[in-house]
């Protein structure tokens, strides 16, 4: 009697691992950090993409509009990516972005996000002469993720951003030498929808409200570059200084004859004072590689 009871408590208790051991497996396969930003990505209708820091960050590309600068046709990933990223801080979220608009969707938008309670830190242009116009709405907001990302989802309606899933798209052949580039740069970039993207982080720790803001809520040096053909490239992006950087930085790129088109702030409070600083050129690549380089030279980034 007394064995038939071990044996029957010993087969409970095996149960019972057995199933703590498939509750710890599904737990593995689905980490608890992509379970929190399920109600996100639900909400925004596509998967964000994480980041180092605990962020995880939404793109939104403006693939119906078709903008032209100085002949070339802009690449959504050149020049015309909205994005929203989320960090998450305890129970609540840190949430910074910044929306691409034409004129007649920019009051609506901001509307929409003054009911919801997002914040705008910035409005303005980022390039010169394109066509059609196009501004950069910068929005911040902290709380819940899930009605932080409702109240975005609900905003970008009043556009023509296209909303659905996001669809990967196969990498076409890039005719640009990337290699050169990150030679002369210094830093390795990668290939995102036909454009060459580098980013350059700050050396700095960047806060507000005394927390640390990670560089992949749009706080690190941008530089793409598109091809036009023929060894020949456009570039944008914008440099991420501090106020004694400022126009040692206009000086270098004027010197290598890429153009500053904006020159800004894009949030409110953050410490140390941030200046963005938005480029423009065509030009051999070599040639814009060096005079990026020059200009980074009189930075205090992290390469």
């Amino acid at each position: 009697m007394i064995v038939a009871t071990r044996i029957r408590t010993l087969l409970i208790l095996s149960g019972s691992c057995l199933a703590l051991t498939g509750s710890a497996a599904a737990q593995r396969t689905s980490p608890p950090s992509a379970r929190y930003w399920k109600v996100v990505e639900d909400a925004l209708g596509r998967t964000g993409t994480p980041n180092p820091g605990d962020v995880v960050r939404f793109g939104f590309p403006r693939s119906d509009l078709s903008v032209v600068l100085h002949g070339v046709t802009l690449k959504p990933a050149f020049a015309l990516g909205s994005w929203v990223a989320f960090q998450r801080i305890g129970d609540h979220a840190m949430v910074m972005g910044d929306l691409v608009l034409v004129d007649d969707e920019v009051e609506s938008v901001m509307a929409s996000l003054q009911q919801n309670g997002i914040e705008q830190t910035a409005l303005h242009n980022h390039l010169v002469e394109e066509s059609p116009h196009v501004m950069y709405m910068h929005i911040r907001a902290i709380g819940n993720p899930g009605r932080i990302a409702r109240a975005v989802r609900t905003a970008l309606e009043f556009t023509k951003t296209p909303l659905g899933p996001s669809v990967a798209v196969p990498q076409a052949a890039l005719d640009l030498d990337t290699a050169a580039i990150a030679t002369i740069i210094g830093v390795r970039g990668k290939v995102n929808g036909g454009v060459y993207q580098l980013t350059i982080p700050r050396r700095e720790k960047i806060k507000h409200d005394k927390m640390e803001i990670p560089a992949a809520m749009g706080i690190a040096t941008a530089i793409n570059f598109q091809s036009t053909g023929a060894g020949k490239a456009a570039i944008t992006g914008d440099f991420v200084l501090l106020g004694r950087e400022v126009n040692s930085v206009i000086w270098a790129l004027s010197e290598a004859g890429i153009q500053v088109t904006a020159l800004h702030s894009h949030m409110i409070g953050e410490e140390p004072r941030l200046f963005f600083m938005h480029f423009w050129g065509i030009d051999d690549v070599p040639k814009l590689a060096r005079g990026l380089r020059a200009a980074l030279d009189r930075t205090g980034p992290r390469r």
